[in-house]
């Protein structure tokens, strides 16, 4: 699923021109807009339709697809390992740091020690049927929503990187991300070589602006998660910025669909990772790749207030 043989760098190597245009992520030359499948889990009893879906997104050009072995607990992965052949040049990106946990409050416990991180790896690879995984994202537990880690889930950086770089060495992964990192673990971790930094951002909460800042220097891709805000109560919603609104409705678009393009338009080097369930759904997040927002729109865009989303559970 790894392969990028495509003659042009803005097709995929099935031929689709790429969506949102060409983007780099670490060594790989991937399209802009991307695919977050952690939704696909609610077409659980429909594996027919998410196999579909993962189909179509490949047709719309789309040859980025964030994933996780906890997504499911191995459902999504193997979805993906079915939906995708080998000359198809999907870029796959996982991520470790955190185990299923089936039944539980929330479906999530943390796994930061170095031998459950090896042992995630192993899972993914399993799940995807890969024998290396494109870029594993290291997520941390230091910010953002999420969990936090406790007792001997508070593992030092380094410790991670250590195993990640021996994971990347031994070829089962390669390249390596981050997380849910902050600004002083992502400079610490440099040495190591970072292909992508994933972490709560959004035009309403634009935090990581230093962070991003520091990626386009450093030629790191900026994965936003929750790139429309509202994932949990109190976050704030793009959707619901009056000049979110006023934009979309002066350029015939949904305000979901400027909240996305806002995005690639604010850094070269975002790449989006929008996900859905829903097939519609997912040619409009495509279709934010073709918006050409102007001088004034980005303007009127920028001024909408950033907030706080630090939220922490469990």
């Amino acid at each position: 699923m790894t392969a990028n043989t495509a003659h042009s760098p803005q097709l995929t190597p099935s031929g689709a021109p790429r969506a949102g245009k060409a983007g780099t992520l670490g060594d790989h030359t991937v399209s802009r807009i991307g695919f977050g499948a952690m939704q696909l889990e609610r077409l659980h009893a429909d594996r027919a339709a998410a196999i579909s879906l993962l189909r179509r997104a490949l047709e719309l050009g789309v040859d980025h697809v964030d994933t996780a072995h906890f997504y499911g607990d191995g459902f999504v992965n193997g979805l993906i390992r079915d939906a995708f052949r080998p000359e198809d040049g999907v870029v796959i990106v996982s991520k470790v740091g955190a185990d299923p946990n089936p039944g539980g409050a929330i479906p999530l416990r943390p796994a930061q020690r170095p031998e459950q991180l090896r042992a995630s790896v192993e899972d993914n690879l399993k799940t995807l049927g890969l024998d290396q995984i494109p870029v594993v994202n290291l997520r941390r537990l230091d910010t953002g929503p999420g969990l936090r880690a406790e007792g001997d889930q508070v593992v030092d950086l380094d410790d991670q990187l250590a195993v990640m770089t021996s994971l990347r060495d031994e070829g089962r992964i390669g390249a390596i991300g981050l997380s849910s990192v902050t600004l002083d673990g992502l400079r610490q971790a440099l040495p190591a070589g970072i292909a992508c930094v994933q972490n709560a951002y959004s035009l309403v909460a634009r935090g990581d602006e230093d962070m991003l800042r520091l990626c386009v220097d450093e030629q790191i891709a900026w994965v936003p998660f929750f790139p429309l805000g509202g994932a949990f109560p109190g976050m704030p919603k793009v959707t619901d910025e009056p000049a979110v609104s006023t934009t979309a409705r002066s350029l015939g678009r949904t305000p979901a669909q400027i909240g996305l393009a806002w995005l690639l338009h604010h850094a070269q080097n975002v790449l989006l990772i929008a996900g859905t369930a829903n097939t519609e759904h997912l040619e409009a997040n495509v279709a934010a790749g073709t918006i050409a927002l102007d001088d004034t729109a980005m303007a009127a865009l920028d001024a909408v207030q950033s907030r706080s989303i630090d939220m922490s559970f469990g």
